[in-house]
C-alpha cells in the first residue's frame, strides 16, 4: 500500500521536531520507505530536515540521500560534516555514491573519500569519479558476482558465497578469465545441474550483451532496451569487466532524456525545474522568445509587401486568413518533426533521407487535399468568390508540404550533425513555418487573383 502524506500526519511530524521528541520521530519513520521519507523532507525547511537527517541511522538516511531532489540533497550535504557525509557514503552501493561526491567541492570530495572505513569501497568510488557522468563509466556500479572460467563448480560457489556477502542483490554471474576479460555469463541451473567437479568453462553461456566504458548513457539505454535487459556488463577499452549498470539507473537516464527534450520542444534551452530563481527561467527561456520575435517581425515585413491591397474589394479578406495559414504550418511542422525526433530517440529512423522525405511529400498531399476540400466547402457555405476560396485551399496544401518537409527535414541533418534534433520542434519549426507559409500564402494568392 503506497504511504500517503497527509495534512494531520505533517502537522504532528512538524510538533514532534519542535519538541525535539526523538522517540516519537523514529518510531513515525520506522516502516517508511526511503523515497517517501525523501518526499516528506523536500516539504520540511532546511533545519528540520537536517534534524531528521542526523537523527536516523546512517543506513536508512543514505538511501532517503539518493532519492532527494539534486537542489535539496546539495543543501542537506551542506549541513553535513564531512566525517557525516562519509558515514553516509559507506551504507551506499558505489554508483549512487560517486553520484553524491561529484556533487561536492574538490576539497570535501577529499576529506570525505579520505573518512571512509572501507578503502575498498572508497577506491571503487575514486575510479567511478574518473569516468564522464554521461556515460556508462559514469552509470555503472562496481558490486558484481564474478567467477574465473577455469575454476570448478564447487569452489565457484564458495567463491560466490564470499563475494555475495557483501552484496544486497546478485543480479548475474559473470565468467572472466584469468586477466579478467569477460567471457560470458554463467546461468544458476548451469551450476545445479551439473558436477561439482565441472569446470566453469564446459557450463557458461558465452552470448553476452555488453557496453564499453566510455559509450554515452542514451546509447546504454537503447542497448538495454532492445534486448529487453535488466542488467548489462560494462566492459573497458581491453575487454576486462570493470562494472556492470542496473535498469534503476537506466530509467533515471531516460526519464531525464525525457524531460531534456521536452523542454527543448517547448523552447528551454536549459535544464530548469519550476522552482528555480527568475534568471534561471528567464535565461532558458529567453533565447526562443527573441527567435520567436524575430520570426514574427519577418512576417509582417512579407506582409506589408503585398499592402497595396489591403484595400481592394474581394483581396483584402485574405488577411483575414493568415492566422489560419500560419497555425497550420506550425502545426504540420511540429507534428512531423515530433515523430521523427521521437524515430531518432528509439533508432528506428533509418535508410535514405529521400525515401523518408518522399513518404512525408505523399502524407500531406492527402492531408492537404482533406483540409483544402473542407475550405473549399467552408467558401461555398460563406458565398465566397470560387477564385478565392480556390486561393485559400492551394495556398493550404502548400504550406502543408513545405511544413512536413522542414519538420522532417531538419531534424535528421541536426542529428547527423551530432546536434540534439529535439531543438528542432517548438518555436524553432513554428518560427520558420509561420514565415514561409505566410509568404506562400500571398504569393499564391497574386498568382491566381492576379493582383
Amino acid at each position: 500500500m503506497q504511504f500517503e502524506i497527509t495534512k494531520d500526519f505533517f502537522s504532528d511530524l512538524k510538533q514532534h521536531i519542535a519538541d525535539k521528541n526523538n522517540h516519537a520521530l523514529s518510531h513515525t519513520f520506522l516502516e517508511i520507505h526511503p523515497a517517501d521519507i525523501a518526499e516528506i523532507l523536500e516539504d520540511l525547511n532546511f533545519e528540520e530536515a537536517i534534524y531528521i537527517i542526523k537523527l536516523l541511522d546512517a543506513e536508512k538516511t543514505s538511501d532517503i540521500l539518493t532519492e532527494l531532489d539534486e537542489d535539496t540533497r546539495e543543501k542537506v550535504l551542506q549541513g553535513l560534516s564531512s566525517e557525516e557525509i562519509a558515514k553516509e557514503i559507506d551504507e551506499l552501493n558505489s554508483d549512487d555514491a560517486a553520484d553524491i561526491i561529484g556533487e561536492l567541492s574538490e576539497e570535501q570530495k577529499k576529506e570525505v573519500i579520505s573518512q571512509i572505513e572501507d578503502v575498498e569501497h572508497a577506491k571503487d568510488i575514486v575510479d567511478l569519479l574518473r569516468y564522464d557522468e554521461d556515460s556508462a563509466g559514469g552509470l555503472m556500479g562496481k558490486e558484481l558476482i564474478k567467477v574465473n572460467e577455469n575454476w570448478t563448480n564447487l569452489r565457484c560457489v564458495k567463491e560466490m558465497r564470499r563475494q555475495a556477502e557483501d552484496y544486497d542483490k546478485v543480479h548475474t554471474i559473470y565468467v572472466v578469465d584469468d586477466n579478467d576479460v569477460l567471457k560470458g555469463r554463467l546461468s544458476l541451473k548451469s551450476l545445479l545441474t551439473t558436477s561439482t567437479r565441472t569446470a566453469v568453462k564446459e557450463v557458461y553461456d558465452p552470448k553476452i550483451t555488453y557496453v564499453k566504458v566510455g559509450e554515452k548513457d542514451e546509447e546504454v539505454a537503447k542497448t538495454m532496451q532492445k534486448y529487453d535487459l535488466f542488467v548489462v556488463p560494462v566492459i573497458d577499452e581491453m575487454d576486462r569487466l570493470v562494472g556492470q549498470i542496473t535498469i534503476d539507473d537506466i530509467v533515471d537516464v531516460i526519464r531525464d532524456e525525457a524531460d531534456k527534450d521536452y523542454q527543448m520542444a517547448a523552447g528551454i534551452t536549459d535544464d530548469v525545474e519550476a522552482d528555480d530563481s527568475i534568471f534561471e527561467l528567464t535565461k532558458a527561456r529567453l533565447p526562443w522568445l527573441v527567435l520567436g520575435l524575430f520570426g514574427g517581425l519577418g512576417a509582417v515585413f512579407i506582409m506589408e509587401g503585398y499592402e497595396e491591397f489591403m484595400h481592394k474589394d474581394g483581396i483584402k479578406e485574405l488577411f483575414f486568413f493568415t492566422p489560419l495559414i500560419a497555425a497550420m504550418a506550425g502545426n504540420v511542422g511540429v507534428q512531423s518533426s515530433a515523430i521523427i525526433v521521437q524515430g531518432l530517440a528509439n533508432d528506428i529512423v533509418k535508410g535514405s533521407l529521400w525515401n523518408r522525405l518522399i513518404k512525408e511529400v505523399g502524407l500531406s498531399l492527402i492531408n492537404g487535399f482533406a483540409l483544402a476540400f473542407l475550405i473549399m466547402i467552408f467558401g461555398f457555405v460563406m458565398d465566397y468568390n470560387i477564385a478565392f476560396s480556390l486561393t485559400i485551399a492551394s495556398a493550404l496544401i502548400c504550406v502543408i508540404i513545405v511544413a512536413a518537409l522542414i519538420g522532417t527535414f531538419v531534424p535528421i541533418v541536426l542529428h547527423k550533425r551530432g546536434i540534439d534534433p529535439a531543438i528542432a520542434t517548438g518555436p524553432f519549426i513554428t518560427t520558420s513555418n509561420d514565415i514561409f507559409g505566410i509568404f506562400l500564402f500571398f504569393y499564391i494568392a497574386k498568382l491566381i487573383l492576379h493582383f
